[in-house]
């Protein structure tokens, strides 16, 4: 059972989940056989209209709206009408269900939490036309005092001063009270600087894929067939019968499948090939469904979502799948050369282990950390695409007026569901650790993860991935447990960081709420002791300083092991680090060098890790 064990499931922690609220008749949030609310906890249910005191119970332990954004047509209240919140808390802190569940068949089998006997605090800001900064700053403020160990925040917004970002200020105020936080990276896909989140007092997460998938195909009557991934619930087209093909390539809106924009002449009985953007994917099912079509196919144009391994799959209406960009570029070949164009579509349900994972998601935003070059971002890499978990049975999974269907269940993706795998590891690190600070968990977390998937793959982005793309790497929550050494980091390290930064003293004093004078600080950005390191053109030669704290109750020898990116020579002073007991804290210096004259060569990746011989203590070591 391992951390499951030391952390008792998370019994004795509390989320604090800010986003849509909560659902509570989900069967993901039973009380049954948990012990007492933890004591640390001074919440209250306040959920508002539809939301009466006794839907709160032993797992959902405190409900709170903010409302500065609710509409006319929305009631006062925390409960979940739109899903994305239910979904996220039950990932966090569901409880197991030995019963098998389903998305209407689709991943079918048992269900859990990360920290099934965690505790949820529920912080609704999000309504209709979305969430006000204030809101999300008043729930962050709120949530610490209540008394959560753990923050989980499925939101983002632009890049921004951290002065104006007011998850940022949030974040710290919980710092300040030992709280760890956990936020998206955001969905802005591959693009370099595209990430949310960037506070280095903040654990951001990107997105991978999981090994579970749920292919569908469409069948060319020339036999080809091209694989893409559908959550489509009703009856299959018909066997052994195939289907004209349509694509309308002169007109934009046709071709987008806008609502209105399709004619039934030129659609009835058709599979219709329409491109994404400008709505959503189901959505533009139900348009060829009522222009009287039989099937529907998304043709993905971005050429990094080139395989199958990081396509989020969509619970179309109509019988309809997407297909990745490769699989575009042969259908519109044959649709090219073609004159009679013909096609099925089957679904094949739910896979396990046909495909290689993790993969970083193409949705999944990237670095490097626009406000803070020397802070990594994202932190590390969770499951995002395709999770199953609770969804509130008064909504359909689409949210769309034309979907009929209600389930308990729900498949989502994003890094808003990469951000609770995170907060419900975090939580049993948390119950197995109590004297464990935000930074440790992070650092445990980083340092622990997985990253052997750097190297070019043909089934990966044409290009190489870096750190930019995965963080640390892939989480492993068991290795996290037993870390060994840890990079921690107080309150003040981080004001020290804000001086360097170039914040003036008022500009730090609105994020930690206190006097703060930069005049006698001499640190240095790259200095901070974030278990990263990121290498510029200018520190060439310089001494980079880290310290590591022991979280072992024993003696520990370790000695560096070093992979120096490509171009560089990397020396580390001293090579072996002796601890005596637990919380003793120990420095070291790198230096890194180009072996050849001139600049140091960007994109380099290689990393430094600590042994003992039975635990590795890893960071990124990178030239930007």
């Amino acid at each position: 059972m391992g951390l499951l064990k030391d952390s008792d499931l998370g019994s004795n922690v509390v989320v604090g989940v800010i986003d849509t609220g909560i659902w509570p008749e989900n069967p993901s949030f039973s009380d049954e056989e948990l012990g007492p609310v933890p004591s640390h906890f001074r919440g209250e249910c306040k959920g508002g209209e539809n939301f009466p005191p006794h839907l709160c119970n032993k797992k959902i332990v405190g409900v709170r709206y903010f409302s500065s954004a609710l509409t006319n047509n929305e009631s006062k209240s925390a409960r979940d009408d739109y899903g994305h919140g239910t979904h996220t808390a039950s990932t966090i802190a569901g409880r197991t269900k030995p019963e098998n569940v389903s998305f209407f068949g689709y991943a079918n089998g048992q269900i859990t939490g990360l920290a099934p006997k965690a505790r949820l605090a529920i912080y609704k800001v999000c309504w209709k036309f979305g969430c006000i900064g204030a809101d999300v700053l008043a729930a962050l403020d709120k949530s610490v005092e209540d008394g959560v160990d753990i923050i989980s925040i499925s939101l983002g917004g632009p890049t921004r001063r951290y002065t104006m970002d007011p998850i940022a200020i949030g974040a710290f105020g919980a710092l300040q009270r030992g709280v760890f936080v956990s936020a998206s990276a955001g969905n802005s896909g591959h693009s370099e600087g595209s990430l949310s989140n960037s506070a280095p007092w903040i654990t951001t997460i990107g997105a991978s894929t999981i090994d579970r998938t749920f292919p569908a195909d469409v069948i060319l009557d020339n036999d080809i067939v091209l694989t893409g991934s559908s959550l489509y619930t009703g009856d299959p087209l018909p066997e052994n019968k195939t289907f004209p093909l349509t694509h309308f390539s002169s007109n934009m809106s046709k071709q987008l499948c806008l609502q209105d924009s399709l004619d039934e002449k030129e659609v009835k009985g058709k599979i219709v090939i329409c491109s994404p953007g400008m709505s959503d994917r189901v959505q533009k099912g139900v348009v060829v469904k009522k222009a009287s079509g039989v099937g529907v196919i998304i043709a993905m144009n971005d050429p990094s979502i080139s395989n199958n391994d990081t396509l989020k799959s969509d619970p179309f209406m109509i019988p309809g799948l997407t297909i990745p960009f490769a699989a575009t570029t042969k259908l519109m070949d044959y649709i090219g050369k073609q004159q009679v164009k013909k096609a099925t579509l089957v679904f094949r349900g739910t896979q396990i282990g046909r495909v290689s994972a993790p993969v970083v998601a193409a949705f999944s935003s990237r670095g490097p950390n626009t406000l803070s070059i020397y802070v990594l971002k994202p932190d590390m890499i969770a499951p995002g695409v395709d999770i199953l978990a609770a969804w509130p049975n008064n909504i359909s999974p689409t949210k769309l007026s034309e979907d009929p269907r209600r389930s308990d269940y729900n498949v989502l993706s994003g890094t808003s569901m990469s951000c609770p795998h995170v907060s419900g590891i975090a939580a049993l690190l948390k119950g197995a650790h109590p004297d464990w600070t935000p930074a440790t968990i992070r650092s445990a977390l980083m340092t622990t993860a997985y990253n052997g998937y750097h190297e070019t793959t043909p089934r990966q982005n044409p290009k190489q991935l870096t750190f930019w793309d995965t963080g640390a790497g892939h989480v492993d929550p068991t290795k996290a447990n037993d870390p060994g050494l840890v990079y921690d980091l107080s309150e003040d390290d981080y004001i020290d960081f804000l001086c360097a930064s170039k914040y003036n003293d008022k500009e730090i004093k609105m994020i930690v709420k206190r006097p703060v004078s930069c005049d006698k600080k001499n640190v240095q950005l790259w200095d901070l002791n974030y278990p990263a390191i990121i290498v510029t053109s200018d520190l060439e030669d310089k001494m980079i300083f880290r310290s590591l704290t022991s979280v072992d109750s024993v003696t520990s020898n370790y000695t560096a092991k070093i992979v120096s990116p490509k171009g560089t020579n990397v020396i580390v002073s001293p090579l072996e680090l002796k601890f005596r007991s637990k919380g003793e804290k120990l420095s070291y210096s790198v230096k890194v060098s180009a072996l050849d004259e001139g600049s140091l060569q960007s994109g380099g990746l290689g990393s430094l890790t600590w042994t003992d011989g039975k635990r590795n203590v890893t960071i990124p070591l990178m030239v930007a």
